[in-house]
């Protein structure tokens, strides 16, 4: 049996990445909200994802610098390392 633990942050969690963008599937992996890339593309696929606040199918979406992705009760925000 799997038990699937919600994680709820109030906060915003800003996660820096150092190129001009980084897609969706990478940027779960990143933030440390999925353990797989496998993982990661069954969550994009079943519509659990969000960027912008709007649900996306698209696991090689590019994330930019302050784009919002929302997944599992966490909002986390794409940040430019400089």
């Amino acid at each position: 049996m799997k038990v699937r633990v919600r994680r709820v942050s109030k906060e915003d969690v800003p996660v820096s990445i150092t190129t001009e963008f980084v897609k969706l599937e990478s940027f779960l992996k990143l933030a440390n909200a999925v353990e797989s890339g496998g993982m990661a593309k069954n969550f994009i696929q079943n519509g659990e994802v969000s960027v912008n606040g709007e649900v996306c199918l698209m696991r090689g979406k590019k994330l930019r610098d302050g784009d919002r992705v929302q997944f599992d009760g966490v909002t986390y925000v794409v940040t430019h390392a400089s």
